[in-house]
């Protein structure tokens, strides 16, 4: 089947969806992203990852594109017209298209929105998470408002290739502290050696997370301990587990980081209890 796009008022053939050359999202990367899981058609956390991308329009000054309803029957269009039952749907969010100038364009340039749909076996993630993934670090050269979910993400994009080069799933970002900010594409977790949990706070240094929010009350719910702190990589390498999240990845358990063994080698049972609370969850809680 042919895939359908969204784009700025219409459904195309992906193969022919274009925008402007000018558009600020080509020119700049001036725009925002979000993805949403899809399950059974419906979509995961809608209302947290709405909010978030209106937050992140109106952090960076960029007009909401339509209403919340109106996004809402778009979206779930998109998802409609690819048949997709498990998978993501993404949508960005420019600027508009205006001459090449530094300079927001004229008031009333209309934003560009496109969005797309794919589908993507729930199983082959699950397979994934049954085995566990393994991990590298990376130096965090990314931008200061991490906490914007902007499409500018070349440091991300070339951190990810680093991870694919040596046979990993994911890259952990560094700063200059030698602590872990986040993933390239996730939030970056680990239970220590004491049992705790830990993830970091969420400042304007990480984004997020939606699917680490949904974690968070799931551990609240079961009464495990958490603490919203930084770790150093020797920590997440002495670590008795060690995970990240994310919409599309879930809950997904890190065997290695940097070829060093993380516990026994093998997916942690707090990790593998969380991703079957979390699915759980979103599939009931999908709309």
């Amino acid at each position: 089947m042919s895939r359908i796009a969204y784009v700025n008022g219409q459904y195309v053939a992906h193969g022919q969806a274009v925008v402007h050359v000018e558009d600020r999202g080509f020119q700049f990367a001036d725009g925002v992203y979000e993805v949403w899981s899809v399950f059974d058609g419906r979509l995961a956390d809608f209302d947290g990852h709405l909010t978030r991308l209106w937050r992140s329009l109106d952090e960076l000054r960029i007009d909401h594109p339509m209403s919340r309803a109106a996004l809402e029957t778009v979206l779930k269009e998109t998802v409609r017209r690819n048949r997709v039952v498990e998978g993501l749907v993404y949508i960005q969010v420019t600027r508009g298209t205006a001459r090449r100038d530094h300079p927001f364009p004229a008031q009333g340039t209309p934003p560009s929105v496109v969005i797309t749909a794919k589908s993507l076996p729930l199983s082959k993630g699950n397979a994934q998470a049954a085995k566990g993934v393994a991990v590298i670090t990376q130096p965090d050269i990314r931008w200061g408002r991490c906490d914007i979910k902007t499409v500018g993400l070349l440091p991300n994009v070339l951190a990810k290739q680093a991870a694919k080069e040596r046979g990993a799933a994911e890259a952990w970002m560094v700063d200059e502290m030698g602590l872990v900010t986040e993933g390239s594409s996730t939030n970056a977790w680990i239970v220590d050696e004491d049992g705790k949990l830990r993830t970091r706070d969420a400042q304007s240094n990480i984004l997020r997370g939606i699917t680490r929010a949904a974690v968070m009350a799931l551990i609240a719910e079961e009464g495990l301990e958490l603490e919203e702190r930084a770790f150093t990589v020797d920590e997440a390498k002495r670590a008795r587990e060690a995970f990240y999240t994310s919409a599309t990845g879930f809950v997904m358990p890190a065997t290695s980081i940097d070829g060093t063994r993380i516990g026994n080698g093998k997916p942690g049972p707090i990790a593998t209890r969380l991703r079957a609370l979390y699915l759980e969850a979103a599939e009931r809680d999908a709309i």
